[in-house]
């Protein structure tokens, strides 16, 4: 899987043979298309997305080229999974979140698990090292700050990395697209 900031962008990367296999470095040509499914945004409409799949000329492997706005086998945008961490991170619990999103309670429940301690940690630091690899003066104003939770401190650390990927980067992605990109489509910790 490979989480892309602009499909139409990385289209034409695939194309020109432009992107490399994360696997053994070759290049990626276009391989038809992955399964379609419908994404929930958080204004309540429901997106069809059809990801472009590529194969390695070199290795043989296959990938997905996956927005960055949607997050690997999960049904809603990143976006709504952020706006209920984002929540979360501040008090509330999972029945707010749930009414607040229109969402079932137990997926709601699901996502506040998948984003617990460990992972939370893991997010953190990956907010950390990214922002510090674009952009040291971000994580002063952001990270540093006292936070009630866990969870807050990593969403600043993710907010910092964000901030310096806008900045330096990517300046029209939106902040959710972004920390989908920092994260590698991590957002929430692998079910089972």
């Amino acid at each position: 899987m490979i989480m892309v900031v602009d499909a139409d962008r990385a289209e034409t990367d695939l194309a020109a043979g432009r992107l490399a296999c994360p696997r053994c470095g070759g290049r990626l040509r276009p391989w038809s298309w992955a399964t379609a499914r419908l994404v929930r945004q958080l204004d309540g409409t429901t997106t069809r997305l059809r990801p472009r799949r590529a194969r390695c000329q070199a290795c043989r492997g296959t990938q997905v080229l996956l927005p960055g706005w949607c997050l690997p086998r999960r049904a809603d945008a990143a976006e709504v999974i952020g706006a209920a961490l984002v929540a979360h991170a501040t008090g509330a619990g999972h029945r707010a979140i749930a009414a607040k999103l229109r969402r079932p309670q137990a997926t709601v429940r699901r996502w506040l698990r998948a984003a617990g301690a460990q992972h939370t940690q893991w997010l953190r630091t990956r907010g950390i090292q990214a922002a510090a690899r674009l952009d040291r003066e971000t994580l002063v104003g952001l990270v540093w700050r006292p936070q009630p939770t866990a969870l807050a401190h990593a969403l600043s650390a993710l907010g910092a990395a964000a901030l310096a990927y806008h900045r330096w980067l990517y300046p029209r992605a939106p902040a959710w697209t972004l920390i989908t990109i920092i994260t590698g489509g991590r957002l929430l910790a692998p079910s089972g």
